[in-house]
């Protein structure tokens, strides 16, 4: 049997998760106080072996990282074959695979161009979760079941289906909104507008009663955070979440070229919850896994309460229609999305592959960009080389 500190699981926020899932709780061996996170601008490194870790295994397991690249284009040349039209900019290149492995909160292995401003796809959907649990944090949100009309009164959700639209349904990726958002609808029919990921034409279900990963669906998500904060999603993620974790100032949320609306009498951009249709977050290995410790600690940072623990605890809990899955979380309570890795081990997944694992069972983070294959494989071979 596994075990997880009762230390780690109350930070997690993980309580019932842990409960579901047949893992039981240890007496805890350290105190909170004694849990690092990294300063601005530093990560500190320990030798592996510093942290009971077998160097040749861990070794080993990065070595078959190296190996295993995506085969997407690395000048993005496949892009709209795979998505359909672009309505926003791509780099001209990206970095090859490259990673991090944080065990323990420090930094154990390292590999590729990791300071490579690169698209990170659909772990923006994870980051608007986050977003979501600040405004739920704040008051903007008061209930998560409550229809997002109520507190945005913009159009996009006066007809009878879409009223009936939830901030959960939208988390869930069940929300069955119907319409178009920056020239791409929801439906998700046709070649040309959505290249290798069409769909065929199907008859709606009630909102809440359907999973479809939908990425015009959240690009709606992230208009209506955008209304009930009263300022860009990318200035909130900045001052409330990536800020305080110190992150570098090398990230961006780059729009589409059409994704502006009218704020306080200024046009303002709404971003994407991914790089589908171009734009999207652009961030390095660092950042991103300066996110994912984030999520590890249970929004906690030094101290600091950025989530709820109630809000960590729910989006790491599996949705009633969805594949395993959270509020815009990968998880792993089925043993299916992340195989032979913990039930309560969970991912941010984005195309390419861009990935960050967590594992709170093993105090670990992995972050592994522009790689082909499932990420769990990773994990196991790192996991192995903890003794």
């Amino acid at each position: 049997m596994t075990f997880i500190t009762r230390r780690t699981a109350l930070a997690l926020g993980l309580g019932a998760l842990l409960a579901g899932t047949g893992v039981q709780a240890a007496q805890p061996s350290n105190s909170p106080a004694s849990i690092y996170f990294p300063p601005a601008g530093e990560w500190a490194r320990k030798a592996p072996a510093e942290l009971g870790m077998d160097a040749a295994r861990l070794a080993a397991a990065v070595q078959y990282a190296q190996g295993h690249e995506t085969e997407r284009a690395l000048d993005f040349s496949d892009q709209e074959a795979t998505f359909g039209s672009r309505l926003g900019s791509l780099p001209t290149r990206r970095a090859r695979t490259n990673g991090l492995v944080i065990y323990k909160g420090y930094v154990v292995a390292e590999f590729g161009d990791t300071a490579f401003v690169d698209p990170t796809y659909s772990v923006a959907k994870s980051m608007l979760s986050t977003v979501a649990g600040v405004a739920v944090r704040d008051g903007r949100i008061a209930r998560l079941d409550e229809p997002v009309v109520k507190r945005v009164s913009d159009g996009g959700y006066a007809s009878d289906r879409n009223a009936l639209v939830t901030w959960k349904h939208h988390l869930q990726q069940e929300s069955e909104w119907e319409g178009s958002l920056w020239g791409k609808n929801a439906d998700f029919v046709g070649k040309e507008q959505f290249g290798a990921g069409e769909r065929k034409p199907r008859t709606l279900e009630a909102p809440g009663s359907h999973y479809e990963y939908n990425d015009v669906r959240i690009n709606r998500f992230a208009l209506s955070l955008l209304r009930v904060f009263g300022k860009p999603v990318p200035e909130v993620f900045q001052e409330q979440v990536m800020d305080v974790i110190g992150a570098s100032n090398t990230w961006k949320w780059v729009p589409y070229t059409n994704s502006y609306v009218e704020l306080n009498g200024k046009q303002v951009a709404s971003v994407s919850g991914g790089t589908r249709w171009g734009g999207g977050m652009w961030i390095n290995s660092w950042d991103m896994a300066r996110f994912g410790y984030l999520w590890l600690r249970g929004g906690a940072w030094n101290g600091r309460q950025i989530l709820p623990p109630s809000y960590v605890r729910d989006a790491l809990t599996p949705s009633a229609h969805g594949p395993d899955y959270g509020y815009l979380w990968w998880l792993n309570t089925r043993g299916k999305n992340l195989p032979g890795l913990p039930a309560t081990a969970f991912a941010a997944l984005g195309a390419g592959s861009n990935t960050i694992l967590v594992s709170p069972e093993h105090d670990l983070v992995i972050v592994w960009r522009w790689h082909g294959g499932n990420v769990a494989e990773f994990g196991k071979r790192v996991i192995a080389a903890i003794r």
